[in-house]
C-alpha cells in the first residue's frame, strides 16, 4: 500500500466572489518529486497557502500524515515537517547567507534567557552546531563562497538557492517550491534543476514544486498536477501531461482539432 504523506480532499476556497481553489484533490506519496502547474492565477499559490495555513480553506480536508491540519496556524505546521519557499523572496538582505540560513536552524536548539545574554551554558555549543548545520546546507546549495555576503547583494538565482537552504534548515518532510524559477535566465533554470534533483535525492525529500513555465516541471517531475481558474484540470505523467487536450487548449491556449 502506497505510504500516502499529502492528500487533499475537495479543498475550496472563495475570496469574495472569486472561487480560487474549487474541489481539488490530490495525493502524493512519500518520496515523491511532482509539480503544480497552471497559468498565472490559475490558484497554485493559494493552494500552497491553505497547506501551510496562511489561509483556513472554506471546506474539505488537508491530510498530513494522516492528520487533518487545516484548522493548524502557520508555525504549527512548521514544526510538522512543511516548509516552503516563496514566490516572491522573503530574505534578510542585510544579514549574511550564512545568518539567514542560521535564523531558520536555530528553531532546533533551546537555551534559557541568561544564556542568551550571557553567552555561557549551552549557548556556545549550539551556536557551534548551528553554525556547522548551516555551513553544510550552503555548501549544499553551492553557495558556501558567498555565506559571509550580504543576502540583498547576491544575484538573483543565488538568492533563490538561499531561501531554499534556509526552508531546508527546517529539516522538513514535506518541501514545498513556489516557482523557484521566477525571474532567472535559461542557464539559471537548468542549475535549479539539477539542485532541486540533487535535494530530492540527497534528503530523501518529498517535493512539490509549483511552476507556470511548463518546460521546467516536464524536465524534474514524473508527477505533474495541472489547474486552471482554481480547478484541477489533468494528472499524470509528463507524457500524459503534454498530449491531454484540456491542458493544450486551456493551459497553453491552444486549440485542439477533434
Amino acid at each position: 500500500m502506497a505510504d500516502i504523506i499529502l492528500k487533499l480532499n475537495n479543498l475550496n476556497k472563495h475570496f469574495g466572489g472569486v472561487h480560487a481553489v474549487q474541489d481539488i484533490s490530490f495525493t502524493l506519496e512519500r518520496g515523491e518529486l511532482a509539480g503544480l502547474i497552471g497559468p498565472n492565477g490559475a490558484g497554485k499559490t493559494t493552494v500552497f497557502n491553505l497547506i501551510t495555513g496562511v489561509y483556513s480553506p472554506d471546506s474539505g480536508q488537508i491530510l498530513y500524515k494522516g492528520e487533518d491540519i487545516a484548522s493548524r496556524k502557520t508555525y504549527e505546521i512548521v514544526a510538522k515537517g512543511i516548509a516552503r519557499t516563496f514566490q516572491n523572496l522573503r530574505l534578510f538582505p542585510r544579514s549574511t547567507a550564512l545568518e539567514n540560513v542560521m535564523t531558520a536552524c536555530q528553531q532546533h536548539f533551546r537555551y534559557n534567557f541568561f544564556e542568551a545574554i550571557s553567552h555561557l551554558g549551552r549557548w556556545n555549543s549550539h551556536e557551534r552546531k548551528i553554525r556547522e548545520m548551516s555551513l553544510d546546507l550552503l555548501d549544499r546549495v553551492n553557495l558556501l563562497p558567498v555565506a559571509e555576503q550580504a543576502a540583498g547583494t547576491l544575484p538573483y538565482g543565488h538568492q533563490r538557492r538561499l531561501e531554499i537552504a534556509r526552508a531546508l534548515a527546517l529539516q522538513p518532510e514535506l518541501l514545498l517550491l513556489d516557482e523557484p524559477a521566477a525571474g532567472m535566465n535559461p542557464e539559471e533554470v537548468h542549475v535549479l534543476n539539477e539542485l532541486i534533483r540533487k535535494i530530492h535525492r540527497d534528503f530523501n525529500l518529498t517535493t512539490l514544486v509549483i511552476e507556470h513555465h511548463m518546460e521546467v516541471i516536464m524536465e524534474i517531475c514524473p508527477h505533474i498536477i495541472c489547474m486552471n481558474f482554481g480547478a484541477l484540470i489533468a494528472e499524470g505523467d509528463p507524457d500524459h501531461i503534454q498530449k491531454n487536450p484540456e491542458i493544450l487548449k486551456a493551459y497553453l491556449g491552444e486549440e485542439v482539432e477533434d
